[in-house]
């Protein structure tokens, strides 16, 4: 009987400059009767338990404990009685200042090996904004009332800013602007410096270090010039060198028109009401940031989620699903992690041998590559007719340009735009002597750049989960 419906489970795990957290999403999966292959498609993200939230643990400036934050996370599976053998997916987000800690990368690859079998460690600026407004409900609102939004998520080292357009995502960036970047005690002593917070420092003529007291004054100072960068950012372009020296990405890039504007992150729930007082500059800069909005051309919205924006995102969003044709030898274990895309630009005009291997060196030499030495996914558009003569031509041009990852036994990963993945794939069995270590997938728009994950096929070995991410580890 065939399967027209699953259901997978998914974690998020947000590990931040301030705080950390995890959520549990149910994702329902359902055959799309109006595609041709009928591939399924995520109809429904229902989050099944929300997290206890904490201080990112310590050990100390540029060292995060990874046994506390561990320990806790092993906690909170058992509070939400989940079994990491039932995780199906996610993500693990180390975000803002966090990223930059010096075992940053470690941490992500410890909490992904123990939070299930195919969890995604991820990290990267743009990746956290496109999650972010994901997970505050932004781009839905985008595309429910047909509006263009701009959502900002402000935690404790980083605002991350997207722009949705009509349910589309269509540019991202991210600043050092929060709420940690400044540590500041009851009774006034500052017990943490981040660089951006020296350099707003620099810039308004302030000079003050660890163990200093500081007045109420300058940190109003501090928090304002922070803030007015962030609106800098947001209601672009960002041209001052302060705001220069704080991105963490390239500038945002405008539509037109922004609708309307919402703010997620920590620093919003301060903005939208609770309160509370963390030993940092939080409060104030929350309010430094409400004083500008009367300055925007837009209203503001309020986003359905907040703190929790990054890790529903996490959890909910960040995974893809190839189409119901692909092609797998049962040998190949996995999940199987971190492979870069790499774009082949083979024309179907022009398919020949010589064009697609040449097209093929021309992509592994474009990433530095040598062919044979590293798992890659190539990932081309619509290089083949479904015609057999052309299909066993595109066969043996493949056989032909990848000798030495055959020869060491490389997994070999073609990865298609159109719904092709399973005839190019029996064709290559059938008529090359690449017999095993073959995947083929289709219907999964990536771009060049892009890491990815594989995870364990689902519906008998037709459909796979697919996660796309960044492994950028800014400042490392």
């Amino acid at each position: 009987m065939e399967i027209n419906e699953i259901e997978i489970l998914s974690v998020g795990v947000d590990v931040g400059s301030s705080t950390s957290h995890l959520v549990f999403s149910n994702l329902v999966l359902k055959r799309d009767e109006r595609s041709a292959s009928r591939r399924f498609r995520i109809q429904e993200r229902n989050i099944v338990y929300e997290g206890r939230i904490i201080n990112t643990p310590l050990l100390d400036d540029d060292t995060i404990d990874i046994d506390k934050l561990t320990d806790f996370l092993k906690q909170e599976y058992k509070r939400a009685r989940v079994d990491p053998a039932d995780i199906q997916t996610g993500a693990v987000i180390v975000t803002g200042e966090a990223a930059r800690k010096r075992n940053a990368l470690q941490i992500a690859e410890a909490l992904s090996s123990d939070a299930g079998k195919f969890v995604a460690a991820t990290a990267g600026p743009n990746f956290e904004s496109l999650i972010a407004a994901m997970g505050s409900g932004a781009t839905a609102r985008s595309k429910d009332y047909h509006k263009t939004i701009l959502s900002c998520d402000i935690g404790g080292g980083t605002s991350n800013i997207a722009i949705s357009k009509n349910g589309e995502n269509i540019s991202t960036s991210c600043i050092s602007v929060g709420g940690r970047l400044l540590g500041v005690n009851s009774k006034g002593i500052i017990w943490r410096i981040d660089k951006p917070a020296i350099k707003v420092m620099e810039h308004i003529g302030l000079n003050y270090k660890i163990g200093d007291q500081i007045s109420k004054e300058d940190i109003e100072r501090i928090a304002m010039k922070f803030a007015e960068i962030l609106f800098e950012v947001i209601t672009g372009p960002a041209n001052s060198s302060l705001a220069r020296q704080l991105m963490l990405t390239d500038d945002l890039n405008f539509p037109g028109r922004i609708d309307e504007y919402s703010f997620s992150g920590g620093i919003a729930e301060l903005m939208y009401g609770s309160n509370g007082y963390y030993d940092d500059i939080g409060q104030i800069l929350a309010n430094k940031i409400i004083s500008l909005t009367p300055t925007l051309t837009s209203p503001v919205v309020e986003p359905i989620n907040k703190i929790r924006a990054t890790v529903i995102g996490a959890g909910a969003y960040s995974l893809s699903i190839s189409g119901s044709s692909g092609f797998m030898d049962d040998k190949l274990s996995f999940p199987i992690r971190n492979v870069p895309v790499i774009r082949v630009d083979v024309e179907r005009s022009k398919l020949s041998a010589e064009h697609v291997k040449s097209q093929i060196n021309v992509s592994f030499q474009r990433f530095g590559l040598d062919e044979g030495e590293d798992i890659v996914a190539l990932y081309f558009k619509d290089p083949v007719r479904a015609s057999y003569p052309k299909l066993e031509l595109f066969a043996k041009s493949i056989e032909a340009a990848l000798p030495n990852s055959i020869k060491n036994k490389i997994p070999i990963i073609l990865i298609f735009e159109k719904d092709i993945a399973c005839s190019v794939g029996n064709v290559i069995r059938r008529e090359t002597d690449l017999k095993t270590n073959l995947l083929s997938l289709d219907e999964l728009i990536l771009k060049e750049g892009d890491w990815i994950d594989i995870g364990e096929p689902l519906v008998a070995g037709q459909v796979f989960p697919v996660t796309v991410k960044s492994l950028v580890f800014h400042g490392n």
